[in-house]
């Protein structure tokens, strides 16, 4: 795109008469006589030899003209030709500067269109000729080849070529603008393009030719327009370099890619929004996020799903470009938005990479996987409770069974106890389930049901687990199916009272003076059965009962004597319960 300042060359001037000459010569070129019958002519005789297939305007009186032409007498010899002096005429039809007959030739003609022209004498130079040029009563062939048309009344032509079914903005004065263009000269003639860049500059500012500046206004990104500018709003009587002609229109056909404002906002626009949204992200928030990022006119240049992974980060903390910083604020769990963020809060004049060029708007459209911050807690919220009266609820230590479904917040399931058919077992306290669970099933009632939301922190952490994401907020629906007592840290066998005066000789089922594995297995599953204690909850009994029998037989020798057999309150006295 050239500048509006001043041209590098002007229009040499001839004098009106030759320059008359040069109009008569360009129409008429071996026809032969000037009448089939001998005699004179009494009118201009027009021979259109090429008409183009769209004719958007024909000359008219008071228009004005470029054309070139060849003039040749009716011999064929030639007396004048404006391509022999690679120079176009450039003069105003109907005002009597050119002779009467190519006024006349040249009505109704079409850009591109190609004409014989016969002038008769009396329409031409009459009896007195030209001196030196043309003879007295002279008819005169011209070969004419109209290229531009244009009235001093004429404003700017648009027409729009296609327009994208959504349209953000339009382009008004003081809108920065980047756009692709194609500039040709009425007849076709290319004299510039955008190439593989494109244009970028302020509209109504005096950076462009004033026509263009009228002709880009309204646009919506992604629109083509055709825009023809009369030289009065281009580049007048000097045109430009050696490629814009003087008096030249101009046609370019223009593809917008974007437009901002330099005092534009982040503009936000939400998509969709889940129900029941009860908190928005904030400054400080953690969040995982989906997201197509395209230029304004559609051009894809990042997807997160193309990667298969959320984008994560911090948001109002200048991890991220200014604008997404404010965009991501106040969204939902859940919610899709667009957000538009003009370049000075993107990446500027510059840009980045070789896929965002400088001074572009970007696009986003964001899906709100989840988000946390590092101070929260695990949310919980009953979803139903048992009818009975309930006593006990569950305490650290103690055993539970219970099922579960696991999600992320966008609905993706994890993991579920029932593909096991069976509920899950832990010991609430023992380190083995996360922390976050951990603690929402703390309190609870058995048949009691809960909704658990786990921050990462108290989940699996920026690393994730296997089938869980890093930095993954966790739902959880858990129903609580059994709780038991546990035993406190370290013990495997607890007495409900006071175990038996005589331990060792009970134990010593024949009374050989010592214990072998069997008679230990089957004293301790006498004690359970008959109520009298309870073993650790949670584990296989006979793996439990042969790790208290290990712990017995202190020499390892396959038998507990009575010097080896010692209750945990024997060895620490600051326990309540007793194990052996």
């Amino acid at each position: 795109m050239f500048p509006a300042g001043p041209p590098s060359h002007s229009l040499l001037r001839l004098p009106l008469l030759q320059l008359l000459l040069l109009v008569v010569q360009a129409v008429g070129r071996g026809l032969g006589r000037a009448s089939p019958a001998g005699g004179p002519l009494e009118d201009v005789v027009i021979e259109r030899y090429h008409i183009p297939r769209a004719c958007p305007r024909e000359v008219q009186m008071g228009d004005f003209v470029r054309y070139h032409y060849n003039g040749t007498f009716e011999d064929g010899k030639k007396f004048d030709s404006s391509y022999d002096r690679n120079t176009l005429v450039a003069i105003v039809v109907g005002v009597g500067r050119l002779i009467t007959g190519m006024d006349r030739g040249l009505m109704g003609m079409c850009v591109n269109e190609r004409r014989r022209l016969i002038v008769p004498p009396h329409l031409g130079y009459g009896s007195i000729g030209l001196a030196g040029l043309i003879p007295p009563d002279a008819t005169l062939y011209f070969d004419v080849v109209l290229l531009d048309v244009w009235n001093k009344e004429d404003t700017v032509q648009v027409s729009t070529l296609l327009r994208p079914p959504h349209c953000p903005r339009m382009v008004q004065d003081g809108d920065f603008v980047r756009y692709h263009y194609n500039g040709t000269l009425l007849d076709g003639t290319s004299f510039d393009t955008s190439k593989g860049g494109t244009y970028d500059t302020y509209v109504g500012s005096g950076w462009l030719i004033k026509g263009m500046d009228q002709g880009l206004l309204g646009m919506c990104p992604g629109e083509r327009r055709k825009i023809i500018i009369p030289p009065f709003l281009a580049y007048g009587e000097k045109g430009y370099g050696t490629v814009i002609p003087p008096q030249a229109s101009l046609v370019f056909h223009v593809l917008l890619i974007d437009v901002h404002n330099p005092k534009d906002a982040v503009q936000l626009e939400t998509l969709e929004l889940p129900p029941g949204c009860v908190r928005r992200a904030g400054a400080g928030d953690f969040m995982r996020y989906h997201y197509n990022g395209s230029l304004m006119d559609g051009t894809l240049f990042d997807s997160s799903y193309s990667r298969n992974h959320t984008y994560n980060t911090y948001i109002g903390q200048g991890y991220i470009i200014p604008g997404m910083d404010q965009g991501l604020q106040g969204a939902c769990m859940g919610e899709r938005r667009r957000i538009t963020i003009p370049p000075h809060l993107a990446y500027g004049e510059n840009g980045t990479g070789d896929k965002i060029p400088g001074s572009a708007v970007l696009i986003f459209n964001v899906h709100v996987i989840d988000f946390h911050n590092p101070a929260d807690v695990v949310e919980i919220r009953t979803l139903s409770r048992p009818s009975e009266t309930c006593n006990e609820t569950t305490k650290l230590g103690d055993f539970v069974r219970y099922h579960y479904n696991c999600s992320l917040l966008d609905g993706t399931q994890l993991f579920t106890s029932h593909d096991y058919g069976a509920p899950q077992e832990a010991t609430l306290g023992a380190n083995k389930v996360i922390e976050g669970l951990d603690t929402g099933l703390q309190g609870m009632c058995v048949g009691e049901r809960r909704q658990l939301i786990v921050p990462p922190h108290l989940a699996h952490g920026e690393s994730g687990a296997r089938g869980v994401p890093g930095s993954a907020v966790l739902l959880f629906e858990v129903e609580l199916v059994s709780r038991e007592d546990g035993l406190p840290t370290g013990y495997l066998f607890v007495w409900h009272k006071d175990p038996p005066a005589n331990l060792f000789e009970d134990m010593d089922l024949n009374k050989d003076g010592e214990v072998p594995p069997e008679e230990f297995s089957t004293f301790i599953k006498a004690q359970v059965s008959e109520g009298k204690g309870r073993l650790m909850p949670g584990q296989d009994p006979e793996k439990t009962i042969g790790d208290m029998f290990q712990n017995q037989d202190r020499n390892q020798d396959g038998k507990i004597t009575v010097d080896e057999l010692k209750l945990k309150s024997d060895e620490d006295e600051e326990r309540v319960h007793e194990e052996l």
